[in-house]
């Protein structure tokens, strides 16, 4: 198979946003997976304008290659449950910091990954959880230096309230690769409050 694109990292990097046929937003998927559901007719409609074009073998009888244009948006013919939730995103340390910006919320200032740590606002020591709710990015001077204390112990404020974020939010978060399609539509589901935080 060829693929119309303007270069293989390109290639590499694209995700398909996966629906199912009712619009539930389920996860990213490669553009092999996406393939997958045109060829075996398990596409019940897309969204946006192709991004990729896929060219398959020649007919023997007509002598045309076949071609699937592949859409950024892509709702498959199964359906959720209806009683189904958002599922939880996975704490990491790429999503956390992905969450808090590459900022650290105690001196605001902006690092890289690398020089980032997850802090426990109640300490683990004081028998705080490690959950959303609980950790923020903060970078390894900061960390140290509020050590086993709450960040009122240790006169540090934090910038920014931890939180859980939804799946949607999630999705942009783990995604550096998103088309405006997919970006236009992702937005537009996420809750009214965090619409502004996330442009």
């Amino acid at each position: 198979m060829l693929m119309e694109v303007p270069n293989r990292a390109d290639l590499n990097s694209t995700r398909v946003l996966s629906l199912d046929a009712a619009g539930r937003i389920l996860d990213w998927i490669s553009w092999q997976d996406a393939v997958c559901l045109y060829v075996r007719e398990a596409v019940a409609w897309t969204l946006g304008a192709p991004c990729l074009t896929v060219h398959g073998g020649h007919n023997r009888v007509l002598g045309k290659q076949s071609q699937i244009h592949l859409h950024p948006i892509v709702a498959s013919t199964g359906h959720c449950r209806d009683h189904a939730i958002d599922p939880a995103p996975a704490l990491t340390n790429s999503a956390l910091f992905g969450r808090d910006r590459y900022l650290c919320l105690y001196c605001g200032e902006r690092f890289s990954r690398g020089e980032l740590t997850r802090d426990h606002v109640l300490p683990i020591s004081k028998r705080g959880r490690d959950e959303w709710e609980n950790v923020v990015s903060a970078c390894l001077h900061c960390n140290l230096k509020k050590g086993s204390r709450t960040p009122q112990e240790a006169n540090m404020p934090l910038l920014a309230v931890p939180y859980r974020p939804s799946w949607v939010e999630h999705l942009i978060l783990s995604n550096r690769n998103i088309l405006a399609d997919q970006m236009e539509f992702l937005v537009s589901h996420l809750p009214r409050n965090r619409r502004d935080a996330m442009a």
